[in-house]
């Protein structure tokens, strides 16, 4: 008879306990949010789609002998005597082989950064051409793809922005 008033004891307390934790939080601020109207926005350390900014670029290699799945190509700019200038001619990183890693960006020497992480975490790639962005000189941060059918470099559709300036690491 005391075992089953105890188990009764137990089970009113666990019902109380669980109503009170709802208590609480019915009086807190919702932290859901309307998903495609609104958009969170990343921690500062989140790694999204990597950007480039072929003007801060000094074409030093760092990040291509950084990167341990060998996603990233450059290829420094000449001059009119065919010497080799700090400036970079084209860029390119394959999003289907990057694993994210960040090392290309922890080894960039520039202030700020040349390449970064963004805080974009809605990259869409339609095609396997699109997982290949290039940049050149006006190009805009987040680059184009080559299209092989048409010969030609094309803005990718269909990436969601968060920030129109992306922020940089110093």
């Amino acid at each position: 008879m005391i075992d089953y008033f105890a188990r009764i004891w137990r089970g009113s307390k666990a019902i109380v306990a669980g109503h009170w934790i709802t208590l609480r939080y019915l009086f807190k601020p919702a932290v859901t949010i309307h998903y495609p109207d609104e958009k969170l926005v990343p921690f500062e350390r989140y790694r999204g789609a990597l950007l480039f900014d072929a003007e801060t670029c000094i074409s030093c290699n760092l990040c291509v002998k950084a990167c341990p799945s060998n996603c990233i190509q450059l290829e420094n700019a000449k001059n009119d005597a065919g010497k080799k200038v700090a400036k970079v001619e084209w860029y390119t990183i394959d999003f289907g082989k990057c694993n994210f890693c960040r090392l290309c960006e922890e080894s960039c020497p520039t202030k700020p950064k040349a390449v970064w992480h963004s805080l974009d975490y809605e990259v869409v790639f339609e095609t396997r051409d699109e997982m290949v962005r290039c940049w050149q000189k006006d190009f805009p941060f987040v680059g184009r793809y080559f299209e092989a059918k048409s010969k030609e470099f094309k803005d990718p559709r269909g990436q969601v922005r968060i920030h129109e300036v992306e922020p940089r690491r110093n």
